[in-house]
């Protein structure tokens, strides 16, 4: 039935698994992916939307890498929106609503056009392992499936279980049996698990509500895309809405917290703090009397509807008679309850920075079996598996993103170094060098080191040098270009910003917070460039933000070039930290646990202070 040996094998369909079965494959590694259903391969499970604060921006770095997320978004978009463009650039977030059976289907096709890649619709129950070497799958059925290396990405199902009140039934998603066996497997070998807890709201018919009591959330007048390349842009959108819970609302859902599986001692693992259900927020914010409720239809065609801030796990007609007295759900009909479902995850610091375990080698683990939570967070991890595994068994070097190349950096540095307890989800506050990382440049960033690796197309090379060597050159034409009071002052005036008396340099009246681009364009030696050179919106806009935070750009880089220095020193693999008496104990056992590969890596480990930095420094003779 299969070939006699896989390169790569991947264990789930979701948004990891697909991400690192497409990575894999287009390395050149063959790739076979078994998931449980092959219907539901790049399945929104939860909101039907990608990007959003901190993850737009993975989504453009994965595209920027040669994955699929940020093209299949484009081509499955109904709305797009910029978020906090009220804000700089670094907190620019894009952000899509999707077409939950489109999105899914894209996948489904891009995966299928894809050279190298198989595919097979069965349960992974266990792995194939010798001494410390992963050497292939066992499914349900019993059937062994050879392969050189092998990625987990098994999302909730591992010994999922659904709760909905007082009742509770295994599964991996609604209407999905659980995945068993791999757990258990795992542990035996020595791997630590916890237990993670995630929610997803009801599903209504959009027949429905009434949206004249809600508040419209269209889209941008003039929306962007998500891909770097020539992926369609949005011609029309659909709306979303806004409503309101109330007071009434908060008292319907108190009375039923004794039936809570929440609070009645059934789940006992911890869900997402920046996510959490209604029941929790209301819990821990009683102050508040009410909470944002956000309707988004799940597609062009489709009336289902997705309740977004509406997550819960209370009885199902607790939801239905607190939701119907919500502005609007007056008349409302369920598709379906919510639920919480509790799954199994594995620790993220038993792994490597190229997301291969420490216990056995060339097995991979990405998503939310590490701990994390979100589409963008899972589908990044799984492209730097399936890119780390294609280049191990090819005995070339990993594939690693420092915290100043790139969100996805941070985050696996942040789970490899410091773990998580609760699901970990990304924000632009956990990004240090966040200026450096913005969603506009991603493919600046990231393009040349995905072209090296063979994985970026030669055209999306090129595509990205033109648009670099145009930026700069815009640039440099600020620089030298000189104005006239007279031409300038005018602009000036109108922002309410200081005149000149004197001729000077573009660059610098440009570099004024309230002068943007539209103004300096009404300037005749400006506007005439742009056309002699066919300058494109992106190369504006790069060429604004180059200038206008070119002195905290600038800043960045030094504080990231210091990092780097730490960064290059290595510490020994089988390094011997209890014969560095002066280390505190704590930092001792942290180091011994994390096993860091560089000082600066020990460095941000919670538990190693300066003083422990010192003592490593001091004895590899820095």
């Amino acid at each position: 039935m299969f070939e006699k040996e896989y390169d790569v094998i991947v264990v789930g369909g979701g948004h990891a698994g697909a991400e690192a079965t497409a990575a894999a494959a287009n390395l050149g590694s063959k790739t076979l992916l078994v998931t449980m259903n092959l219907q539901t391969i790049g399945q929104m499970s939860c909101n039907p939307a990608m990007g959003g604060i901190a993850k737009g921006q993975i989504v453009r770095e994965i595209d920027a890498l040669g994955g699929y997320s940020g093209i299949i978004t484009d081509k499955s978009a109904i709305q797009f929106k910029m978020l906090n463009k009220s804000k700089g650039p670094a907190m620019w977030s894009p952000r899509a609503q999707n077409d939950r059976m489109r999105f899914a289907e894209e996948w489904r096709l891009a995966l299928e056009n894809t050279p190298n890649a198989d595919f097979y619709q069965e349960m992974v129950s266990g792995l194939l392992v010798e001494g410390e070497n992963i050497v292939g799958v066992r499914t349900s059925l019993g059937i062994d499936i050879k392969a050189k290396a092998v990625v987990l990405t098994n999302g909730t199902f591992l010994n999922g279980l659904i709760h909905i009140g007082e009742k509770q039934f295994g599964g991996g998603r609604a209407g999905e049996k659980a995945a068993t066996g791999i757990t258990e497997q795992l542990v035996d070998i020595g791997f630590d698990s916890g237990r993670m807890k995630t929610g997803t709201p009801p599903r209504v018919d959009g027949r429905s509500l009434d949206y004249s009591k809600m508040i419209p959330q269209p889209g941008d007048a003039k929306p962007d895309k998500f891909s770097y390349l020539n992926a369609p842009i949005l011609k029309e959108q659909r709306d979303c809405h806004m409503t309101y819970t109330s007071a009434l609302v908060h008292d319907l859902l108190r009375e039923g917290f004794d039936r809570s599986p929440m609070f009645n001692g059934r789940i006992k693992s911890i869900g997402p703090r920046y996510c959490p259900s209604i029941e929790d927020k209301i819990n821990r914010f009683a102050e508040k009397d009410s909470h944002q409720i956000f309707v988004e239809p799940e597609g062009w065609h489709t009336v289902e509807v997705y309740v977004n801030g509406f997550s819960t796990s209370l009885p199902e007609d607790v939801q239905y008679k607190a939701l119907k007295s919500v502005k609007g759900f007056e008349n409302v009909k369920f598709f379906r309850p919510g639920y919480a479902i509790e799954y199994d995850y594995f620790p993220p610091t038993q792994l490597k920075h190229t997301l291969e375990t420490k216990l056995i080698n060339n097995l991979y683990f990405a998503g939310q079996i590490n701990g994390t939570t979100g589409y963008e967070e899972a589908a990044s991890q799984g492209l730097m598996a399936g890119i780390n595994a294609h280049l191990k068994i090819n005995s070339r070097e990993p594939f690693i993103l420092k915290r100043d190349e790139a969100y996805i950096g941070v985050l696996i540095d942040d789970l490899i170094t410091k773990g998580t307890e609760e699901p970990y989800r990304m924000f632009t506050s956990r990004a240090e060098y966040r200026t450096l990382l913005r969603q506009d440049n991603a493919d600046l960033r990231l393009t040349p080191k995905s072209f090296e690796l063979g994985l970026a197309t030669e055209g999306r090379m090129r595509r990205m040098e033109d648009k670099q060597r145009k930026s700069d050159k815009f640039v440099e034409f600020f620089r030298k270009t000189s104005f006239a009071p007279e031409e300038i002052n005018p602009i000036l005036e109108s922002v309410s910003s200081a005149t000149v008396k004197q001729s000077d340099k573009l660059f610098k009246v440009f570099s004024r917070p309230k002068v943007t681009m539209d103004h300096m364009l009404t300037l005749d030696s400006v506007s005439q460039f742009v056309n002699e050179n066919e300058f494109n919106s992106e190369v504006l806009e790069q060429a604004e933000i180059q200038i206008k935070y070119s002195g905290y750009i600038e800043k960045e880089k030094n504080n990231a070039d210091k990092l780097h220095r730490l960064e290059n020193v290595k510490i020994p693999e089988n390094f011997d930290y209890s014969k560095l008496k002066s280390l505190s104990f704590e930092a001792r056992e942290k180091l011994e646990a994390i096993r860091p590969v560089t000082i600066s890596q020990a460095s941000r480990i919670s538990g190693v202070s300066p003083s422990d930095v010192s003592v490593l420094l001091v004895f590899l003779g820095r």
